[in-house]
């Protein structure tokens, strides 16, 4: 639904969204007022103390004042929950009933004001119970009128036009304002819109230098941001709601699938030397590229032991460690890598904690187990990583013998080209190999680290043609298809059930918001029925067959008319915008780069339900695939969990059969 149109500009709320706020304000004001109608019924109206006539005034104001607050709110909730998301009609009045709302406002200032000086000047030698029913019934007013004030500047839209749109419309009420006057007036709200962005981008990372390279960053990164919902006019509980519904049409098509056509790769069934070789390989990387958080992932793996192991080492004397222990100044980040890994301190050759925008950290270590100098590297922890991972615009990246376009996500890029200046500029992989001749290079990471990890090998690949790379949960934005087949070679990327992030690439997001405008401008239920089952669903299961969108027939013809149509959702026709009548089939357009997963795709599915009780031992599955598999965003409560490094590296373990999974297991010489 289009934001709401109420004092001269469009706000970010619908008029179909005031139904859960609305219910519960109206729970709180009926119990106000009953309990305000029961303290004026015990005195009769009669109050034996000073002021009386004033708190006699103030409690039936009062009652008279939630009384009309009540009634409007009744109106307010009800008409919010008419019609559907595209259809507005039976919700034309939500602007006259906020300006209503909103006059109700001044009596209950002047009410709450009444009350305080009451309670300050004559209160005292009242009744304690009086005064203190008095004195809550003032909190509860300075309360609301707070949170409604906050409310406003929570979904003040700094975009919102007080001026009318131009009047060029096309048929059947599709809004295009591409033409004559249009284009200017676009132009004019894109730049807004990029200036609005960066502004708010600046305010979060206010903590950090506003230097040259910082400014360019979140320049690009705003320019992407608003871009993204510019060519529609959604709000976001709209892209809740779509969300929800997606969710249920993803699960039944899923559970309508053959389930013949799934090949188990369990331990216990036989798979091939190669899956089963690179299982043992990716599960022993993974404890590296887990150990490279640090201590804030030890420690949150061993929430029982894990300080106290670290308590010891941390802030001791470390003279000849801090050489080569950069950006740790207390030593708990390089403890926490020892205890993780099981490695001596002899082991490393270079550990740097060192974190700006498009400089991450990473270790070189020789892991003897493997026969292999091993350079793991950091995904995300920080706001400058957030940075480098939105800086998603395509880069450049030629490479000697790679036939086809070749580029890569920038941000990841630059990070990958600050390591390899790091290891080969200043020489500490020839040192690393001066040591260890016969070993070979093997680089791994995780998350923004996998993405990095991937460049690096590619940018190595000629000078050290025996490395080897693995990527645990990369970024799907992440390279161009030439190198990506270029890379299937010496990478295998580790993807775990749903993860968000190996899915997530500009043309997938396109795809999702096609999906989102499409399910919701279908959908014939109230937006609060939608959320309601969305949550309900989420947190409980169900059974997505009786699938949201489908046109109930008593309620068919009422809902077709006013119906504003699939396309009334966009502001303007975008280049990445496909037909909603299309198939659900990716469609990625010239609009954005396609960029795609580095190398063979090693794929960890959960087997067995996907709801099951929290005592319930988890069982995995894995699978080659291939990067075209993760072109679709798929949405699932485990979108999120599944990219965390501690359930990576649990899956891995319980596929090779390793013992519980652990971080911290090993003992420290």
């Amino acid at each position: 639904m289009p934001g709401m149109v109420v004092f001269g500009r469009r706000w970010g709320i619908a008029s179909d969204d005031l139904v859960f706020p609305g219910s519960f304000e109206l729970f709180v004001r009926v119990v106000w007022w009953i309990g305000t109608l029961i303290l004026y019924t015990y005195h009769k109206g009669n109050f034996d103390c000073n002021g009386k006539g004033v708190l006699h005034i103030y409690l039936v104001g009062l009652l008279v004042v939630l009384a009309l607050i009540i009634m409007s709110l009744c109106v307010i909730v009800y008409v919010s929950a008419q019609g559907t998301i595209t259809n507005p009609g039976a919700r034309r009045s939500m602007p006259a009933l906020m300006y209503l709302r909103a006059l109700l406002y001044i009596p209950e200032l002047v009410w709450a004001c009444l009350g305080a000086v009451w309670v300050s000047d004559d209160g005292k030698g009242c009744d304690p119970a009086t005064v203190g029913a008095v004195i809550a019934a003032v909190v509860a007013s300075w309360i609301i009128l707070l949170f409604t004030a906050l409310g406003v500047v929570f979904v003040f839209d700094p975009l919102g036009n007080p001026r009318p749109l131009p009047a060029a419309m096309e048929p059947l009420g599709v809004r295009h304002l591409e033409s004559s006057g249009g284009t200017q007036f676009l132009s004019t709200a894109r730049s807004i819109a990029v200036k609005v962005w960066e502004s708010r981008i600046r305010l979060l990372c206010c903590c950090l230098p506003q230097d040259e390279s910082h400014r360019a960053a979140f320049s690009s990164i705003s320019q992407l941001v608003s871009g993204f919902f510019s060519d529609t006019d959604l709000v976001p509980s709209d892209i809740a709601a779509g969300l929800a519904l997606l969710h249920q049409e993803q699960d039944k098509l899923e559970r309508s699938r053959d389930p013949d056509v799934i090949v188990d790769h369990s331990p216990s069934s036989p798979i091939g030397e190669d899956l089963e070789a690179e299982l043992d390989k990716a599960a022993h990387c993974m404890q590296f590229a887990a150990a490279a958080y640090g201590w804030p992932l030890y420690v949150y793996s061993n929430l029982l032991t894990g300080p106290c192991k670290l308590s010891g080492d941390c802030c001791k004397s470390r003279t000849a460690e801090y050489d080569i222990v950069g950006g740790d100044h207390l030593g708990c980040h390089f403890s926490s890598i020892l205890q993780s890994t099981g490695l001596q301190y002899r082991d490393f050759i270079y550990v740097s904690f060192h974190n700006q925008i498009y400089e991450i950290p990473f270790f070189v270590a020789l892991d003897h187990k493997r026969e292999a100098i091993l350079v793991a590297v950091r995904g995300t922890l920080s706001l400058k990583d957030v940075l480098t991972d939105l800086s998603a615009e395509c880069e450049n990246l030629p490479i000697d013998g790679v036939t086809g376009a070749c580029y890569a996500h920038k941000g990841i890029s630059q990070a990958a080209s600050y390591i390899y200046r790091k290891l080969v500029n200043d020489g500490i992989l020839n040192q690393a190999f001066s040591i260890a001749p016969e070993y070979r290079l093997v680089i791994t990471g995780h998350s923004l680290g996998a993405g990095a990890a991937a460049v690096l090998a590619i940018q190595l690949r000629n000078s050290f043609p025996t490395l080897k790379c693995y990527a645990f949960s990369p970024p799907g934005g992440l390279l161009s298809k030439a190198l990506t087949d270029y890379s299937k070679d010496f990478v295998v990327s580790v993807v775990l059930g749903k993860d968000l992030v190996p899915r997530l690439s500009l043309p997938n997001m396109e795809d999702l918001k096609r999906k989102i405008l499409k399910i919701v401008s279908n959908c014939n239920k109230p937006k609060y029925r939608i959320l309601l089952k969305g949550c309900w669903y989420e947190l409980f299961g169900g059974d997505p067959d009786d699938f949201p969108s489908e046109m109930e027939n008593k309620r068919e013809q009422e809902l077709s008319q006013p119906l504003l149509g699939e396309e009334s959702l966009l502001i303007r026709h975008s280049s990445s915008y496909q037909s909603l009548a299309s198939d659900d089939s990716p469609v990625h357009t010239a609009t954005h780069l396609p960029l795609f997963l580095p190398g063979r795709v090693l794929h960890i599915i959960e087997d067995g339900p996907t709801r099951r009780s929290c005592i319930s031992q988890v069982r995995y599955r894995a699978e080659w695939s291939n990067e075209m598999a993760f072109r679709s965003i798929l949405i699932s409560p485990r979108m999120l969990a599944d990219h965390m490094p501690d359930i990576v590296l649990r899956a891995l373990n319980s596929l090779t059969g390793d013992k519980p999974y652990s971080l911290g297991q090993h003992n420290v010489v």
